[in-house]
């Protein structure tokens, strides 16, 4: 099904390199999650009719209701520091 050039291959498209430890062991992983998908391609779905969701349908949204938030003073008082009305956080872009 699936063999050791496939598995090169692949490693080339997402531009990894492997091992050839690495490349026996997707070998056989891959391999058993192709022969999965082939066993569940042969389950009878006959008379079953095709879902586009599996979750239950229901109106998710909520009514848009006025309600009064957290004055900016309460907010920052939970805030490790503040600087000028802000939360003040280390610089990480050089």
């Amino acid at each position: 099904m699936i063999d050791r050039n496939h598995v090169l291959h692949i490693a080339r498209l997402a531009r990894l390199r492997l091992t050839e430890e690495e490349v026996q062991h997707f070998t056989h992983q891959i391999g058993s999650i192709l022969s999965y998908v082939d066993q569940l391609e042969s389950a009878p779905t006959d008379g079953i009719t095709p879902a586009d969701t599996i979750a239950a349908i229901h109106d998710a949204d909520r009514k848009d209701v006025v309600r009064r938030s957290l004055d900016r003073d309460e907010i920052l008082k939970n805030g490790p520091q503040v600087k000028d009305d802000h939360f003040a956080v280390p610089k990480v872009i050089g």
